[in-house]
């Protein structure tokens, strides 16, 4: 099933695989035989009976999303008629797709690699519109066009030294032992460099976590609140109101940011409060920008002191409440908002924006950059690999065949991120996550 179950219009039951054929003859009025056409079908279980008028689109081996024969039946919505046909297709010599199936198939008969197949888990799973835009990118094949390339020029390397140990005495003589350290420090620099984009890209795909952080009935669930636009922390005079982290995501154009509301930091003896400011410094030493905020010079030098031991991460300094701050009144922070009237809103968020620009550069949705822990393990591996055969290339500490055999391991760490070289293990990580019918 490859859409969500519950009432709609339509559903959607996907078969892939050498048999789609028989089980399409076997259940189907008229059969569809042209590939690529729709076709009004109606479904008949194993006694002949009709359990739902379907369309029907056959796609052919190997110009289908999974490279086999692949059959969508587009079924009445709801739980009842889906389910029939689901039954009937499994009766018919079908089986349940594990989650994902269907992706890791197409990566398997080389419609996807690997990253592009992420990439289609990170569009449906995209929670702003820049994540949404990377997401796109890499499944254009712009990151893997990188990675691509880098592993090429490794593997060219390769070659260098395999000539120059095969064929000592050609009229050329050997390949100049500068040159092939020159090759290798250009490929290190390019994998530094493609490293330094898994900073922002993390974020990007994540979104950047920013703690609204300080004491109790400063203000912050009602910023909260005023920069989401809608009530979604609790606001009250009561001090200690917030007893859990409350998060939730604001669609910047630059930055997608993960706002955190959490409870007030102070000396209590409540239970309940003290989980709750646990759980606030927990998400302070995540965090990648923090807001300090208070209502007076009295609570914003209680919430930087409070903040020092806690967070490494830039700190903003907001006066909240801005509409009650008399004009006389000097406030030291960076910032005066007011979620009542919305003043100084649009200010701090900008501040935020610049804040993060400043410590991971601008957020370049449009560049392909790394997204995931797993990316910037095989693109460090494989620096880390380059640099011990600089190393040894460098000290002639080695033979070359011996020192290959670390070009070889960077080759194949970029070869596992993209998939041209297939662990199990790393397929099972990555579809693990995936839904049913993709």
């Amino acid at each position: 099933m490859a859409t969500p179950t519950g009432r709609g219009a339509l559903a959607i039951v996907r078969l892939s695989g050498p048999g789609v054929r028989a089980i399409a003859h076997a259940l189907l009025d008229p059969v569809p035989e042209t590939a690529r056409r729709a076709t009004h079908c109606r479904v008949r279980d194993h006694a002949g009976v009709v359990i739902d008028d379907v369309v029907a689109t056959l796609y052919l081996t190997p110009h289908s999303f999974t490279g086999d024969d692949l059959l969508e039946l587009s079924t009445h919505g709801g739980l009842v008629a889906p389910t029939a046909v689901l039954a009937a297709v499994i009766r018919a010599g079908a089986r349940q797709a594990d989650g994902g199936e269907f992706t890791r198939r197409a990566v398997l008969n080389g419609k996807l690699d690997l990253l592009q197949a992420e990439a289609i888990g990170d569009v449906i799973d995209a929670r702003s519109s820049a994540a949404h835009r990377a997401a796109l990118r890499q499944l254009d094949g712009g990151l893997s066009q990188r990675v691509g390339a880098l592993r090429s020029r490794i593997l060219d390397l390769e070659a260098l030294l395999a000539y120059d140990v095969d064929f000592p005495e050609e009229d050329d003589g050997p390949v100049p032992r500068g040159r092939i350290q020159g090759v290798a420090d250009e490929l290190i620099a390019a994998l530094d460099a493609l490293l330094a984009t898994g900073d922002r890209g993390t974020l990007v795909h994540d979104g950047a976590l920013v703690v609204l952080a300080g004491g109790p009935n400063v203000g912050k669930s009602s910023l909260f609140n005023a920069l989401l636009g809608e009530a979604r922390a609790i606001v009250t005079d009561v001090p200690g109101t917030t007893r859990d982290a409350i998060e939730a995501v604001l669609d910047l154009p630059g930055w997608p940011l993960r706002l955190v509301d959490t409870a007030g930091l102070r000396e209590t003896s409540d239970v309940v409060e003290q989980l709750g400011i646990a759980a606030s410094s927990r998400y302070l030493g995540q965090a990648a920008v923090v807001l300090a905020c208070g209502d007076d010079e009295a609570t914003l030098d209680a919430a930087r002191a409070a903040l020092r031991e806690r967070t490494t991460a830039p700190v903003i300094t907001v006066a909240t409440k801005g509409d009650l701050i008399p004009k006389r009144e000097q406030m030291r922070a960076d910032v005066v908002v007011s979620a009542r009237t919305g003043a100084g809103l649009a200010e701090l968020l900008a501040l935020v924006e610049r804040r993060l620009s400043e410590q991971h550069g601008e957020a370049a949705v449009d560049a392909p950059g790394l997204t995931r822990a797993r990316h910037l393990a095989a693109v460090s591996a494989a620096g880390a690999e380059l640099r011990a055969f600089g190393a040894a290339w460098r000290d002639d500490v080695l033979p070359a065949t011996v020192a290959a055999i670390h070009v070889r391991a960077a080759a194949e760490a970029l070869g596992e991120l993209i998939g041209v070289v297939q662990v199990d293990d790393v397929l099972d990580a990555v579809f693990r996550r995936f839904c049913v019918g993709k």
